[in-house]
């Protein structure tokens, strides 16, 4: 399906990708809790509610 140099190719970039990703967060590390106070809240609600749906949908279907 994939050659060997694309599986390659997508291991390495989401090695890097990752690594970026944690490099950035760590260096805003100090902003995202100033700014970010309370956000848990917020994806707490979300997961509720898309699990709310999940549920709704198995009962009456």
């Amino acid at each position: 399906m994939f050659t060997k140099g694309q599986l390659i190719f997508a291991l390495l970039f989401i090695i890097v990708f990752a690594a970026a990703l944690i490099y950035t967060y760590r260096k805003d590390i100090k902003l995202h809790r100033k700014h970010y106070r309370g956000s848990v809240w917020v994806l707490i609600a979300f997961v509720s509610f898309i699990l709310f749906i999940a549920i709704i949908k198995y009962i009456f279907i």
